[in-house]
């Protein structure tokens, strides 16, 4: 049976999937119909609705309960038996209201043990509250006042698997080594939108994603995720690790990771002694200047790279900087000071984005060999039709058209060879720039 109170539930947590980018910017509560693991038939659930919404939950409700939302209300105070002495409930949602810690007694999910989703998320919290159902899968608790976990606090929930925390105030103070280290079952734990300067001490070895982004860390610590080693995701993007805030070796514990995001931390370079199976770097709107021969030499199995928005020139990219990435499908390096192209392209690139830098021709050996690129964008850069050598589109036969050539613009008798009958695959636009005719490509 399920119970919903005053105004119906349209919001609820999402459940786990595999991307790693999930509710952590919203200030509002996740979206998703009923869980799967709830039994929502219309022939067995009652609904009693009311236009007001409830200042007080209900002080008993019945102990066959299964469901019960008592979102989007103005609840301050739960009972011992509004919850408590339901052994068929799974869950609750008491999202979208005024609960505090006084208005959650210790006793309130007492002989309820089979509860799998609690959602306190924007609500008045201060501090984890204690006793919760031993029994929790998901813990939704985004959008408190939070500063603090107590220790002992999440001791007994060796089921919890998703725990959501972004958006409170949460300093490295509020936590400790036990934190989260009983939790053995911890899959996706989000305490982005905080205030913590280092990452958590104690993470279990079965988390596999990390969402520290947007929080003040300066650092980062091996002996911190020494705990973590199956951790595939790490999200670090708008911290203030500067120059020196992830030291060379500092992620090597992590051997599994799948994706870094270092987005906007002020690295003056890319992060070496990365680990060997890294997938995805994703460094944009940084200060890297320099790319070395070997500054990617640590992680061959590349598949996307972004570099986006940095200060990288063409003088200090060197031109076997990614000899070493057979694998990688994806190159952003929109946004830089580039006046060519790269050489040492890896071969296999689907991807190559170029857009908004400051190139001033086109030559055909860097694009040799590149028979698998799909994607090409040279948009916002200072090409005009003559600085595109001749041959340049010779190998790109993988490259998807976007839109028509716009013929009336090119000179009939022109003999400038991207007209030339090899580039039907190629999107050529021209767009103004300081009263020139530019070539725009992408």
């Amino acid at each position: 049976m399920a119970w919903t109170f005053g105004c119906s539930r349209t919001t609820s947590p999402e459940p786990l999937s595999t991307s790693p980018c999930r509710t952590t910017s919203s200030r509002n509560s996740p979206t998703m119909s009923c869980p799967a693991s709830v039994a929502c038939e219309p022939s067995t659930s009652t609904t009693t609705s009311s236009p007001q919404k409830l200042s007080v939950a209900p002080q008993f409700l019945p102990r066959s309960l299964r469901v019960a939302d008592l979102a989007a209300n103005q609840v301050m105070e739960i009972f011992p038996l509004t919850f408590g002495e339901k052994p068929a409930l799974r869950s609750v949602y008491l999202h979208n209201n005024q609960l505090s810690n006084a208005g959650l007694p210790p006793d309130a999910f007492r002989g309820s043990e089979a509860v799998t989703t609690l959602s306190l998320s924007n609500n008045r919290f201060s501090y984890l509250p204690p006793s919760l159902p031993p029994s929790l899968e998901r813990l939704h608790l985004q959008n408190n006042l939070i500063s603090k976990v107590p220790r002992g606090a999440l001791s007994r929930q060796t089921q919890l698997r998703e725990l959501y925390l972004q958006h409170n105030q949460l300093t490295d103070s509020g936590l400790d080594a036990t934190t989260f280290s009983k939790l053995h079952s911890l899959e996706y734990l989000d305490l982005s939108h905080n205030q913590l300067t280092t990452v958590p001490a104690g993470l279990p070895r079965t988390l596999a994603i990390l969402h520290l982004g947007r929080n003040r860390i300066r650092q980062v610590e091996a002996a911190r995720l020494h705990g973590a080693r199956g951790l595939r995701y790490l999200l670090l993007q708008h911290n203030q690790l500067g120059s020196s805030g992830l030291p060379a070796g500092a992620l090597r514990p992590l051997r599994g990771l799948h994706t870094l995001h270092l987005y906007g931390n002020g690295l003056d370079r890319v992060p070496l002694a990365l680990p060997r199976r890294l997938r995805a770097l994703v460094l944009p709107h940084n200060h890297v200047a320099t790319l070395g021969a070997r500054d990617l030499a640590a992680t061959p199995g590349l598949m996307e790279l972004n570099l986006a928005y940095n200060r990288l020139t063409s003088a200090r990219v060197h031109h076997r900087a990614f000899r070493r990435l057979r694998t990688l499908r994806s190159l952003d390096l929109a946004g830089n000071q580039l006046t060519r192209l790269p050489m040492g392209l890896p071969t296999g690139l689907h991807t190559l984005r170029l857009q908004r830098n400051q190139l001033r021709m086109l030559e055909p050996e860097p694009l040799a060999g590149l028979d698998q690129l799909k994607e090409l964008s040279l948009a916002h850069n200072r090409l005009r039709v003559g600085d595109i050598g001749p041959g340049t589109w010779h190998e790109l036969q993988a490259l998807q058209v976007r839109h028509r050539l716009v013929s009336h613009t090119i000179p009939r008798a022109s003999p400038s060879p991207c007209l030339h009958c090899h580039i039907p695959n190629i999107l050529v636009s021209w767009s103004s720039n300081q009263n020139k005719k530019m070539v725009r490509v992408g």
